[in-house]
Parts: C-alpha cells; structure tokens; sequence
C-alpha cells in the first residue's frame, strides 16, 4: 500500500513552546558544529606532513571531526533531539558535519516561514551518503570485489594443510573465502610460497579474487620449555560405561628418526621409532610381544602399511610402553613350521612435560628462557621448598617488569601480580585462575598489560619475513603495533624492499594500541592504504572482557569515522571450526561481527563449515543492519 499525504490535506503549526524548544536546539546544535570544526583543526594542524601537498583528505577530515565531536557528553542532546522527533546524532560517524548541517538545516525550516532562508551548509553537497561511499571504496581497494551480492569479506587463516591440498584451498573460496591469511609465526618460506600458488590456481581457474595477507610474527612473547617427565607412553583403550573395551589403542612405527603424535582419521596417534630390519618384517596380523613398565605382558597386532616404512599396530589392552623397551617378534616359518623369535629395541622418544598447576594465591617465579619450567617442589612435610617455575622467550622482559604490575598467561587463563624481583626472575602471586586450576605449559602467550617493555617495532624475524611479505602478499598484518612511529618504521622497511603500496592491516591488541589509534590513523592515510584488525585474544587480556565489550565498538565508529575497513577477529565460530559443534553464543557474536568490513575465522578441522556458516550469518544479517543502522526489512509473521 503506497501512502500520499497532499499539502493541502495538513496544516502544521507550532505551538510557542515547541518552537522555542526547536530554537534552542537550534542554538545549542549550531554552537556544537562550530565547536567540532574549531576542535578538527587544531587537531589536525600537526598532521599536514603526513598528507601530499599538506591537503588532508574527506577520511582525516571527517575523523577529526569525529572526535572533536566525541570530546562532549552528548546523552542529553541526544535525548532532546529525539523527544523533538528530529535526526539524531547517533549515526554521525562516516559524515559527522553533513549529519550536523542536516540537523541545523531541518531545525531552521521548521521555525522558519522562509525555508530557503537555511544559513547552514546544504548537507546534499557532501551528503550522508558519501562517507559509505568512500568506506566502501576502501574496502574493495583493501579485499577485492564481493561474491555475487553478498557483500561478505571473510578472511580465513591457512596452514600447512593448504600447502599440500589445492582442493581445500579452491573449496574454502567456493564457499566464501575472499582472503586467506598465513600467520609468519608458523611454518616457513617454502610452505607460505605452495599455499599461495594454490591460491593464485584457484584464482585463475574459478574467475575469482582472493586478497593474501601475510601477519608478521612480532616479538615472541611466551612460556618457554617444561621439564620433561619420564620417557614412558600410556596406551589407552576405549572402554563403555561398564568397563568393558570397546576400541583398542593404536600407535605408528616407523624407522624413521622421530616421535610424537601423527593424525589418523581425525585422531591423535603416537609414533615410535623401530629399527629398519623389523619394518621389513611386519606383516599385517603378525603379533608382536612385550612387557611394559608394571612387568604386564601385552600384544600388539599389525593392522596396516600406511606407507614404505611406516605401519599401524594396535594392542587390545592398556599399557605403558617405555623408551628402550624390547619387541618380540614371533615369526613361524613356513618350510619347517619353527617358531622363531626375534628380538628388537625400540627406539627414545621423549616424555611427557611434567605438569604445572597453579591456583589461586600460589606462586610462579617467572625466569629466563635457559631455564626450564618445572612444578613446585615440597618436603616430606608437604612443605613447599620452591615454587613453580616457567621461562619467558624473550630474557629483556625481565628486567622491565615492577613490583605490582600484572602477568597474563595463556589468554588470560592465570592472572598473576609481581610480587619480587630479583636476579633470579618475578616472583608472581596468582591472582586469576579457575578453581580447579590451571595447567601452564610452554609456547602459551604472556602479556604484560602494565609494563612498557621498550621493544623494536619489528623483531629480527619480522625483518627477514618482510623479504618474502613484500615479494608476494597482497596485505600486510602488523602484530602489536602501538604508535604511529611503528607504522613509520614499518613503511621505512617496505620502502627499502619497493612495496610501499602494500597496505597494512594495523593489528589492535594492546591498551596503547587503541588509545593511539587516531594518531596512527592520521599519520598514516593520507600516503597509505591502510585497514585496522581488532584483535580481540590479546585485546581482550590487555583490558579485560567487560572491558573489550566497550572498545570493540568504539573502534568500530573510530575506524568508520576514519572510512578506514575492519577485520574483526577472534575465536569467531570457533566451536565449529575445531570441534564442529555449534554455540548459540558464537552465532550472537557473528551476527554483531557484520558491522565490519571483513571477518577473520581462525584454522580448524572443521574450517569449511565454519566458514559456510559465517556467510550465511553475515548475509542474513546485511539485509537487517548496516553499521548501527538498522534498514528495516520487511518482516514476515
């Protein structure tokens, strides 16, 4: 039903009160506009370097407008503006001074018998419109085009897998994947390189746009090695609710050099090394005889050649197999049906890191990385002697660190406060852990929310990857920027390399990071394509939860303000894509990830579900919302 309402059918007339109410409004709204613009270029007056020919752009301009105009407490006037039933200023941020003109030019209409008589900027000359416009055109220069209609960005992390199978790299770009990202902190040169030919094939076989973006590593910062226990492995069958086996234990033999744990079948497997001259016995249904470390005979049965010298064997009751142990080979010869038994040593493998386990108000003594981590130590008494234990990968950290200030370990997992330093490392009280504890193991990040650890902008490794980074990547991930003089240095660095048109995704995951954004925004897009990630692991642990729940919006309207694209990153479907179960939580959390430009899902078995999920959330949710602006869909009930 189309609704028209003739001049002649309504007369409008405005009481005395209204009217002054609409005046002041008026008044307070012109006054606020002039105080924006006075503010925006004050603020901008140091940034004129920073822009070819000292000419700021609409993005900087509007950016300074922005937070010129969130210097001010604006709940009242909001309020005011709604109980007049005008526009609000509630969606300024891609156009802050057309939205305030547009006030300013329907305040002096409705007051005004002359409605030509506007004396404020006619907002159709810059329009509401046009800051989108030119976030949109950021976005395609940063992402590439859309698939089909969808307007869906999502940016995948890739490892090893894709290096060596073209067809989960083609299969994730089906189903939506317009940018891959290859974190530097893992793998190498060579298999970066196979997973982006794999890409760029996918590309050229399916018509289709997929952006690279190489993260550069940044500093280390991490639990270092555990002491080791006892070379001894737990094979461990299945049992039901009553005890009974319903799945044997498997283990791989190889007489490769080598140990640890292999996939099968989704599924975690121990491999052992064997000398040569058993592999090239093994038959499948041969038995093989051993006594474990409790003087328990067992049998292990070989299952299958999985490839030249490596084979399957599974045993049908539980043990525990130690380095060094002996392997009976029982072989019945077929010319004089003797029993023959050949006897064989296994090969080392290492033990299992001793575990540490802290818990509320115990102590961890944060060393150098030269020492191993190790639990705490007690008497006979139960008595504790010495407390935990764990290195930190990166020594300088320790003399940095002052009495009082915070330790995060493992994502925010244990929260500790430095209670004593000295030449033997930070002796910390656990302030945050679950009640049941927490297990602390090597290679888990630590985060020093409260110290100002005085690091270079790029690490060594940073600087050898950029090499490889400028060479082939379409995008640059900047981990644990912090200023604009790390953005200098980093454009200084693709400059010696010839790829200052590489744009940098400035990765926001520390307290400073995100009270330097608008300085690093300023100082960087008027010579550089750049977009922002809001790393929410790390960002999250720096601020804590409550906390993040704030900020990721506030740098979501900074960065529209700025026309600047955002990746929002995180544990997103996280369930999904590494154990395929679905969270009711995790898809909230996607709906509201669609207000930025581009969503990151981080590596998993499960990747291509998550991923398929994602867009159809995003798709979903693009027809009911832009940014804060809900577009009023039709609804069918």
């Amino acid at each position: 039903m189309k609704l028209t309402i003739e001049p002649d059918d309504m007369v409008c007339t405005l009481d005395d009160s209204y009217t002054e109410i609409l005046k002041q409004l008026l008044l307070d709204i012109s006054e606020l506009r002039l105080n924006v613009d006075t503010r925006a270029k004050k603020r901008l007056e140091s940034y004129k370097a920073a822009f070819r020919s000292e000419v700021f752009s609409k993005s900087a301009l509007n950016l300074a407008h922005y937070l010129a105009l969130r210097h001010y407490d604006l709940r009242h006037l909001q309020l005011r503006l709604a109980q007049a039933g005008l526009s609000s200023l509630g969606r300024a941020e891609s156009s802050v001074m057309s939205t305030l003109d547009s006030v300013i030019y329907l305040l002096e209409n409705a007051i005004s018998e002359q409605k030509h008589s506007s004396t404020a900027k006619n907002p159709t000359e810059y329009g509401f419109s046009h800051g989108q416009q030119l976030l949109e055109q950021h976005t395609l220069t940063l992402f590439g085009p859309y698939i089909g209609n969808s307007k869906a960005h999502v940016m995948v992390t890739l490892d090893v897998e894709a290096a060596n199978n073209y067809q989960q790299v083609r299969e994730l770009m089906t189903k939506g994947m317009t940018c891959a990202r290859i974190n530097c902190a893992h793998d190498d040169a060579t298999t970066w390189l196979k997973i982006i030919r794999n890409i760029r094939r996918a590309e050229v076989e399916m018509g289709r746009v997929c952006r690279v973006m190489m993260d550069l590593a940044g500093h280390k910062l991490r639990t270092g090695k555990v002491t080791l226990g006892l070379a001894i492995h737990h094979l461990k069958t299945q049992k039901d609710v009553s005890g009974t086996i319903i799945k044997p234990c498997y283990i791989i033999v190889t007489d490769k050099v080598t140990s640890g744990l292999n996939l099968i079948d989704g599924e975690s497997v121990f491999t052992l090394t064997i000398p040569s001259e058993l592999i090239a016995k093994l038959k499948p249904k041969q038995l093989i005889h051993f006594t474990d470390v409790r003087h328990k005979k067992r049998i292990l049965l070989v299952e299958k050649k999985l490839s030249n010298n490596e084979w399957l064997l599974s045993c049908d009751k539980g043990a525990y197999l130690a380095a060094g142990s002996e392997f009976e080979l029982i072989d019945t010869q077929s010319t004089d049906s003797q029993i023959v038994s050949n006897r064989y040593q296994i090969g080392d493998f290492d033990g299992a890191p001793l575990k540490i386990r802290l818990f509320k108000n115990e102590h961890i003594l944060l060393t150098d990385a030269s020492k191993l981590g190790k639990p705490a130590e007690y008497d006979s008494n139960n008595v504790q002697i010495r407390p935990a234990q764990i290195g930190c990968t990166l020594d300088s950290v320790i003399d940095r660190v002052k009495v009082g200030e915070m330790v995060w370990i493992d994502d925010g997992k244990l929260g500790a406060v430095a209670e004593k330093i000295d030449s033997s490392g930070i002796l910390l009280r656990v302030t945050e852990a679950s009640p049941k504890g927490v297990n602390i193991k090597s290679d888990k990040g630590i985060n020093f929310p409260d110290t100002d650890l005085k690091l270079p902008s790029l690490s060594e490794k940073d600087l050898l990857d950029l090499d490889f980074v400028s060479a082939h990547a379409d995008l640059v991930g900047f981990s644990f920027v912090e200023t604009l003089d790390d953005i200098n240095v980093l454009v200084s660095e693709l400059a010696k390399r010839n790829a200052t048109n590489l744009p940098i995704i400035a990765k926001i995951e520390t307290n400073k990071a995100v009270k330097n954004l608008p300085d690093i925004i300023l100082g960087t897009i008027g010579n550089y394509n750049l977009g922002v990630m809001i790393a929410r692991g790390d960002l999250s642990v720096e601020l804590g939860s409550a906390r993040l729940a704030e900020v990721q919006e506030e740098l979501l309207w900074l960065c529209e303000s700025a026309h600047v694209p955002v990746i929002w990153a995180t544990q997103v479907l996280e369930s999904i894509a590494k154990k395929g179960t679905r969270s009711r939580p995790e898809f909230t959390d996607a709906a509201m990830a669609v207000r930025a430009e581009c969503v990151m899902l981080n590596k998993g078995p499960f990747i291509a579900d998550a991923l398929e999920d994602l867009v159809n959330v995003m798709v979903r949710m693009q027809a009911h919302q832009h940014k804060k602006f809900p577009r009023l869909r039709a609804l069918h009930w």
